[in-house]
């Protein structure tokens, strides 16, 4: 009787099977694709969709969704049909739901259901650990009736198919079908046992294992039921085997006290070997396990001819040879010709190729063929056996028959012609140790014995001498050897033996290139080397980088990932070993990573240098790599650094701080060209720190320090090189020029700014051109802390966009956490200005200004990314011209660049863009031949100049500049109607104002009316009930202010869609003109004076002794013009009153008020009578001095004032339009002579006069 099962077994292996299958969606979507096929159409869908609900719960990172993803995938499957698709599903289920003991119950149906899908297909792992350890008397029973069926056949026979009759081939057929009924039958009484223990639950009473159920069959009179201890049956029946290997259920007998470290007894690992099963160091690839013949485990009998065929590898001397000698005879596949096909058994000849195998694979058929035919033969499209026909459940092919292929080996050896003599050995008998352990090797089917082995052989390669190497390497070298080893990576759990076994590899890989050749042959040994790497035997990573598999393998299997980690976290030797390898793990990191960067492709490049830049430990054991003994590992370094540094340039501050840049400079002559731009390019990266002393620290090391002149090696470079490699190279080579005080002729110097200029103008490599534009902005020597060019945020802060430049270096500094100190600061600024003047001089004076005529050819490109790198360039050597001294290089910059600047500040419509393009056209104006060329441009350069000004200073200046240069205001000045709107159904247009694009208009019947763009009507609202005769916005608050005659004030609220009042101000007067500050109010009651109103209910009189007619309001002072012709200013804050202007006695009866006032600048502009021809007054507000006048002869009732211009509107339906700077009409605008001009307002922009009339209509008038 076989040893009770315990529910903690069962669920742990349960639960490692479902474990592993939720962490691989490709083994699941493979498990899902099995069940389904097997089930009836109407199950599909309803299945179909709840398969889809687990997958999402297993997918999703949030909690909530994956909660409600399980508790719908478990009630749809509460009503589903019970089957095994069903059950495998709930089992899931019920393991993300942490409900172990229903997960394995669940897992259980199925195999109660589908017995032989779950141990084939499903679960075969499963099946060994929990079922097969039961059913060693099934195996004893099928092997005892092979042999009698197969009784006629020697063991010795290499093809024991083609040696059998008729009446054998239909027993042996019989007997298969009855194993398999057997293990189905028995595995349906066991999975209720176990379910069974479930239930029952960890009580103290052990529940004993069913018996064993045989079933009657014509081949066999035996039905009873076998009892006993399977193990010791197993030993009592005679299944060790004369040669040592076990097979079933094996248990190990006990190892001395040196040994108790090996592994305890592996019950199945002779099933799992040949069944090409992954080894358990790898239990996560489990799924992959497929049998050889894929209908039942083979059977020991099966094994024992199998393994004594292997045998043959060994052979005693003859007698007349000394005892203990064993000869080995081990060749190379190779060296067999075609005519030996003809000689193999034809089960090692593959029914495709007809050629023997060389790497021979197993279908769930069991039939064998040559991998790369079948593949072919799958690639065509078909899912089917070539010889059976039967259907394949799976396109993926299982992984190689290393048994049939130890077997082959084996074969070639004996029947291969060697040159050596028939009795000679390899070795002399002293090394008999080492050839027994080769032997145990090669053949032994014991894996603590194997182990053994391995590390007898390491001992002995370790303790030879280097003469000695040589011999042993012929013997360790051979094919059967090497795939020895590899079983054993496949097989062995001991963590120190495949470390050694891959050490040992690796050495050998390293001298001979055979071994590489025999380890690439089967696709499946580099994947099982790259998953022990990646499952934490970082030796085994010497290894892949000798094996050299291709970088879209590599990438596939998520290799980068754990290289990256390596280079974190990695150890730096392998002492622990007592086995030094010719390369560290680290070092073939470095190299692995560098040959993936070079060849995948830029997306995964990307993301690798990314995942790289991200750990700034991985960065540091990379730099240090750049002081390896090895140039191509720090040629390798330096390729990885590079394409960081390009990706996440913030690594670069790292890479400068650690890196001695001389090791390099020492193989900078010595490398290929390819190598040495790379190196050059990385030297152009690294001084475009944020620091300009630490940028000129590198340049002195790089110019100073080094075995041979760096400058003249990059000469030589610079001189063969290609034209898109050339700028990098010009560009290094300018700076280590000019870092000290250049002298007046230098070789390298014209030699770098010549190549930089003729890549410039070498229009049939537009990536030459833009190479060489984006370094000449490099020379600019700013950078943000991210190796990011600083040269537009500089030039927009100097064209006066000052809130881009601040925001971007504030932001940059937040995101790096930079903080420096302010002296530092300053010395670094002026180190700053002080490059860009010498550098920009050295430009700019070579050839006369020959970089201009470059810069202008790649202007006029239609590559948008070489515009603009040109724009970029040519602006900043522009605006360096204004500083610089007066060669005669301004004339030659003009000619080129003039209309391009021109050209792009009238028509592009990005701001930032007219910016830059103004700051060039400010260094033109500055000389008189620069105002004569753009004299026939300057009105296009006004208006945008206007457009610009509040957002610059330097437009402002500018303006100043071409208004007093330009003697006809009336040509610069110009102005043309835009829309017109007649709203006489309102009454009279009493007031106008506006706010962010949106145009508000009061008339006397108390409406109210927002306007859109060209006058179109947004919102019209009536809640006053007389006349609004003001309107003013309170742009601090985004509110809109009406009083009206009805004696109330209301406040409103300003949207896209409007406005809407929020709060109603009772004053008791009638509002006249009103004027709004932050909490009052100040307005023109009926009577005299001014009412001053605050919003908490209080009012008070002021100037009431005046009859006022209109105001103004700045910055707490408020100005009243009178019905006397007087001004006064009144201080809010104090009470205090000046007076401007003194009041007059009415001429001939008649009032002479003042209609109209503005303030601007400091400056009051007051309309009135003309009593001295001047109807315009301009006061001084600090002094109250007049200033200046207009002489209108228009009757002014309301006035408008911008920067540069002054709008008069009066009652005869005319607009004036006066210069402020000249005092000079430029302008006058017609509107209607029957009507009077109400009331006038200027936009934001100061671009659009809207003007409203007394006949109703609304007019706007844009600047042409």
């Amino acid at each position: 009787m076989s040893t009770a099962t315990t529910s903690s077994q069962i669920i742990e292996q349960t639960t490692l099977f479902l474990s592993e299958t939720i962490s691989q969606p490709h083994h699941r979507r493979h498990l899902h694709t099995t069940f389904l096929q097997k089930l009836p159409p109407t199950l599909l869908k309803p299945l179909t969709f709840i398969s889809q609900t687990v997958e999402t719960a297993i997918s999703s990172s949030s909690p909530s969704v994956r909660a409600s993803s399980l508790r719908l995938a478990e009630s749809l499957l509460s009503s589903t049909p019970t089957n095994p698709f069903s059950s495998f599903l709930l089992s899931l289920v019920h393991h993300l739901s942490r409900r172990p003991l229903d997960a394995s119950l669940a897992l259980l149906d199925v195999f109660e259901a589908e017995p032989s899908l779950s141990r084939l297909e499903i679960a075969p792992f499963l099946f060994q650990e929990l079922f097969l350890v039961h059913f060693a008397t099934i195996l004893e029973w099928y092997d005892g009736r092979r042999s009698e069926i197969l009784s006629g056949l020697g063991l010795e026979s290499m093809s024991i198919l083609s040696e059998m009759d008729g009446g054998q081939a239909a027993a042996l057929k019989e007997l298969e079908r009855g194993y398999e009924g057997l293990l189905e039958d028995n595995c349906r009484v066991f999975a209720r046992y176990f379910k069974q223990v479930l239930r029952r639950g960890g009580g103290e009473e052990m529940i004993l294992p069913p018996k064993i159920v045989f079933r009657e069959c014509e081949s066999d009179d035996r039905s009873t039921l076998w009892e006993g201890d399977d193990e010791q049956r197993i030993k009592s029946h005679g299944f060790e085997s004369p040669n040592r290997r076990q097979y079933g259920v094996v248990k190990l007998k006990e190892k001395e006290k040196e040994k108790e470290k090996e592994k305890e007894t592996y019950q199945t690992w002779l099933i799992q070997r040949d069944s090409q099963s992954c080894h358990p160091f790898l239990q996560s690839e489990y799924h992959q396990t497929s049998f050889s013949i894929k209908s039942h485990p083979p059977s020991p009998s099966i094994r024992i001819r199998k393994t004594s065929r292997k045998r043959h590898c060994l052979t005693r001397q003859s007698s007349g040879e000394k005892s203990g000698s064993i000869m080995v005879s081990c060749v190379d596949d190779s060296s067999m010709d075609d005519s030996t096909t003809a000689n193999a058994p034809k089960d090692f000849v593959c029914p495709i190729t007809a050629r023997i195998f060389d790497d021979p694979v197993t279908l769930e058929t069991g039939q064998t063929y040559e991998r790369s035919a079948i593949q072919e033969w799958l690639d065509l499209g078909n899912l089917t056996c070539p010889i059976t026909r039967h259907n394949l459940l799976s396109p993926d092919l299982p992984k190689t028959n290393y048994v049939l292929k130890r077997l082959i080996a084996t074969w070639r050896d004996r029947n291969t012609t060697t040159t050596t003599s028939p009795t000679s050995v390899i070795a002399p008998p002293s090394d008999g140790e080492l050839q027994l352990a080769i032997a145990e090797v090669c053949t032994s089917e014991i894996l603590l014995d194997a182990e053994a082995a391995v590390l007898k052989i390491q001992r002995c390669w370790k303790e030879a001498e280097s003469a000695d190497h040589q011999m042993m390497l012929e013997m360790l070298t051979k094919p059967p050897v090497i795939n020895g080893f590899v079983e054993m990576l496949l097989n062995s759990v001991d963590e120190t033996v495949l470390r050694t076994t891959v050490c040992l590899l690796t050495e050998l890989g390293s001298r001979d290139g055979n071994v590489v050749a025999t380890l690439t042959r089967v696709d499946s040994d580099v994947e099982c080397i790259v998953q022990l790497f990646k499952k934490g035997l970082h030796e085994a990573l010497v290894l892949v980088y000798l094996l050299r598999p291709p970088v879209e393998s590599l990438v596939e299997m998520e290799l980068p990932g754990y290289l990256v980690d390596t280079l974190s976290n990695g150890r730096d030797n392998n002492d622990d070993l007592n086995f030094k390898m010719f390369m560290e793990p680290q070092t073939a990191a470095v190299l692995m990573l560098a040959q993936i960067l070079r060849s995948c492709s830029q997306e995964s490049s990307s993301r690798i240098s990314t995942s790289i830049a991200s750990k700034p430990s991985s960065i540091e054991r990379i730099v240090a790599a750049l002081q390896a003994p090895q140039t191509e590992e720090r040629v390798a370094a330096v390729s990885i650094l590079l394409r960081c540094i390009l990706e996440d340039g913030k690594c670069r501050n790292i890479v400068a701080h650690k890196a001695e840049l001389v090791s390099l400079l020492e193989i900078l002559f010595q490398v290929g060209d390819v190598e040495r731009l790379e190196i050059i390019h990385f030297f152009s990266e690294l001084v475009k720190l944020n620091r300009r002393n630490l940028n000129e620290n590198i340049l002195r090391t790089l110019k100073d320090e080094g075995t041979f002149s760096t400058m003249h090696t990059l000469l030589i470079y610079l001189q063969k090189a290609r034209a898109e490699q050339s700028p990098v190279v010009a560009g290094l080579l300018l700076q280590l020029d000019l870092l000290e005080e250049p002298r007046k002729m230098s070789i390298y110097r014209e030699e770098a700014i010549d190549a930089l200029i003729s890549c410039l103008r070498n229009s049939e490599c537009p990536a030459a051109q833009i190479s060489a534009a984006e370094t000449i902005l490099s020379l600019h020597g700013r950078f943000s802390y991210s190796g990011k060019s600083l040269s537009r945020a500089i030039l927009l802060k100097r064209a006066g966009l000052e809130k881009s430049y601040v925001a971007f270096m504030k932001r940059d500094q937040r995101r790096h956490h930079i903080s420096a100190n302010a002296q530092d600061t300053m010395e670094d600024e002026r180190a700053g200005e002080e490059w860009e003047r010498k550098v920009a001089f050295h430009l700019v004076s070579h050839e006369f200004g020959l970089v201009f005529e470059g810069l202008a050819q790649g202007l006029i490109s239609s590559n948008e990314e070489l515009n603009s790198v040109c724009f970029m360039a040519a602006t900043w050597l522009i605006y360096m011209l204004s500083l610089l001294p007066d060669t005669g290089i301004r004339g030659a910059a003009r000619v080129c660049l003039l209309d391009h600047f021109v050209s792009v500040f009238k028509s592009d419509k990005n701001v930032e863009e007219r910016a830059l393009s103004m700051l060039g056209l400010n260094s033109f104006i500055r000389h008189t031949e620069g105002l004569q060329d753009l004299a026939g441009h300057t009105k296009d350069i006004l208006k945008g100049l206007r457009e610009l000004k509040k957002s610059s200073s330097m437009a402002f200046e500018m303006l100043k500049v071409l208004s007093q240069e330009h003697d006809n205001s009336a040509d610069i000045w110009s102005h043309q109607e835009l829309s017109q709107e007649d709203c006489s159904i309102n009454g009279e247009v009493v007031a106008v104002t506006c706010f962010k694009g949106k145009i508000f208009s009061g008339h006397s019947d108390g409406t109210i009316k927002v306007w859109g763009p060209e006058l179109c009507l947004i919102q019209e609202i009536r809640e006053h009930t007389k006349a609004v005769t003001s309107l003013t916005v309170l742009q601090s608050m985004e509110k809109l202010y009406s009083g009206s005659v009805d004696r109330t004030v209301r406040i409103w609220s300003i949207s896209e869609e409007g406005i809407y009042c929020e709060q109603v101000e009772e004053v008791k007067d009638q509002i006249n003109n009103m004027v709004v500050a932050n909490n009052i109010a100040c307005f023109i009651p009926q009577g005299g004076g001014v009412k001053l109103h605050s919003w908490n209910g209080s009012s008070k009189l002021l100037n009431q002794n005046k009859n006022v007619k209109c105001l103004a309001l700045v910055q707490g002072k408020l100005y009243c013009g009178c019905q006397d012709t007087s001004i006064q200013e009144i201080d809010l804050v104090t009470g205090t009153l000046g007076n401007i202007q003194s009041g007059s006695k009415k001429l001939i009866g008649k009032a002479n008020p003042v209609y109209a006032l503005q303030v601007h600048d400091g400056l009051l502009y007051a309309a009135g009578p003309s009593l001295d021809g001047a109807n315009v007054k301009i006061w001084s507000t600090s002094n109250y001095s007049l200033v200046g006048s207009l002489p209108s002869t228009l009757d002014v009732r309301t006035m408008a004032v911008s920067s540069e211009l002054v709008y008069l509107g009066s009652k005869v339906g005319t607009v004036e339009v006066w210069c402020r700077k000249k005092l000079s009409r430029v302008e006058t605008l017609q509107t209607n002579l029957i009507s009077r001009i109400l009331c006038m307002a200027l936009d934001t922009n100061q671009d659009i006069l809207v003007v409203g009339t007394s006949d109703g209509r609304i007019q706007t008038w844009g600047l042409s």
